[in-house]
């Protein structure tokens, strides 16, 4: 996926830490070491997801019927029911799920310590529960200990700790992750961005500090749904005025702007991060992401929360996106294969400003690949490379996932030495949650 290369037949070599050391098209200069043949199979970059909820992947098949809103109270309803430890096996099993599906970088929108309930009356959070550090702090250890690369997003919520604490607890919590996750595996700390569900623009002043204090970027969720929409829209001045947009500045999802609102973020250069299958699921309408790409605003892509995609397919969602935006514009040429899979790899990276590490297969890069075959099951001749990846391979054709070199996950079941425990751990913890909370059991945990 590097610019200005077409797909070659050739090799690659890794080296001990995990580094490209070498690609290139034709036979390898040399054979040491351990050797991978794959021959008749498709190598690429693996998947960055640049918008996750990692601690969702337990949540999937609640409020099937409902908008944003609404589906959000119904997981934070049962997340009341769960504490610390139950929080590392959520996150957990949400990195190992993603790794198993090919996607081996994720920018994660960590649950934060306060979990709000919101009121569609007001339109705004009002705090639950108030937790303590070792309920965000142990889903970073789950993070650094699934293998999975993460850029980790963390919330001010100043409204419930006050602008002083806000940004000390954030100092507090951004060197605790790069204290207890491995250098490779920590691409970043962000600004987990709330504007949209706060009642004032202190909060926008109080995000665009801490991002010029820290100097982290910021992805904020903004015009996701069409429910409240004109008390959304105006909340974006919030960040303009605060000085917030700019190149560390994302916006999640973007489905319902202005054109005043994109005339900003395509000046200051601001990024769009797309979620299609999500924002199909839960019916919030269709970024229209050939308007922002024809005016130069970057793009990346995610899997948002594995509660709402369901199935955590980067596949699924590059065809959703491609396929719906085709529809739209009647037109099939409108977003070809190819570029949306650079929104899903090398796109990603880039306005998470982490490409110099993945997105791409280069040499220096980390050599986190996938091992696709197109052959089993056969999807007949290739007439074109990037084709045949997107619009007809699949989760079916993934045979093998490599992170820095090493294989982690082989037809579709994880390598970790966790993860079956994983599994068990988060079945009896939800359980228990619901039934907590009152909540209806699920219907089956037995597998």
């Amino acid at each position: 996926m590097a610019d200005g290369q077409d797909p070659f037949t050739g090799w690659m070599t890794v080296g001990a830490d995990g580094r490209i050391t070498g690609i290139g098209p034709g036979e390898p200069p040399s054979r040491e070491g351990t050797v991978l043949d794959a021959t008749g199979k498709i190598i690429a970059p693996g998947f960055v997801s640049a918008h996750s909820h990692l601690h969702t992947s337990g949540l999937r098949g609640l409020a099937t019927a409902e908008t944003l809103y609404p589906w959000v109270r119904a997981n934070n309803d049962l997340l009341l029911g769960v504490g610390a430890e139950d929080m590392y096996w959520l996150a957990l099993h949400g990195c190992l799920d993603f790794i198993g599906n090919g996607i081996t970088s994720a920018y994660n929108f960590a649950q934060n310590r306060v979990l709000w309930m919101y009121d569609q009356v007001t339109g705004r959070d009002e705090p639950a529960r108030i937790h303590s550090e070792d309920f965000l702090t142990r889903q970073f250890d789950a993070a650094a200990d699934s293998g999975l690369r993460v850029y980790t997003a963390i919330r001010l919520d100043d409204e419930v700790f006050g602008p002083q604490a806000a940004l000390d607890n954030f100092g507090l919590m951004s060197a605790d992750v790069r204290d207890r996750m491995p250098d490779d595996a920590q691409l970043g700390i962000s600004v987990y961005g709330a504007v949209q569900w706060s009642g004032s623009p202190d909060t926008a002043v109080l995000e665009s500090r801490a991002m010029e204090l820290f100097g982290v970027v910021n992805q904020a969720h903004f015009v996701e749904t069409a429910e409240n929409l004109a008390a959304q829209q105006a909340k974006f001045d919030w960040y303009a005025e605060a000085g917030a947009l700019g190149p560390g500045m994302l916006f999640g999802h973007f489905v319902h702007p202005t054109d005043a609102m994109i005339d900003a973020v395509a000046a200051t250069g601001s990024a769009v991060v797309w979620q299609p299958t999500s924002n199909g699921r839960l019916g919030s309408g269709l970024a229209d992401i050939v308007r922002y790409r024809d005016r130069g605003i970057p793009i990346g892509m995610g899997l948002d929360d594995q509660s709402c995609t369901d199935i955590s397919d980067p596949f699924q969602n590059m065809r959703i996106g491609m396929y719906a935006i085709r529809a739209r514009y009647s037109r099939a040429e409108v977003l070809m294969p190819r570029e949306v899979l650079r929104m899903h790899t090398l796109g990603s990276a880039e306005v998470l400003a982490v490409a110099d590490r993945v997105g791409s297969l280069e040499t220096g890069k980390l050599a986190d690949f996938l091992v696709v075959d197109p052959a089993r099951p056969d999807t007949g001749p290739m007439w074109d490379e990037y084709a045949c990846y997107v619009m007809a391979c699949g989760l079916r054709n993934l045979k093998q996932v490599y992170l820095g070199g090493a294989l982690v996950s082989e037809e579709g079941r994880s390598l970790h030495p966790r993860a079956d425990e994983a599994g068990r751990e988060l079945r009896s913890r939800l359980v228990r949650a619901a039934s907590d909370r009152g909540l209806p059991p699920p219907v089956a945990t037995g597998w």
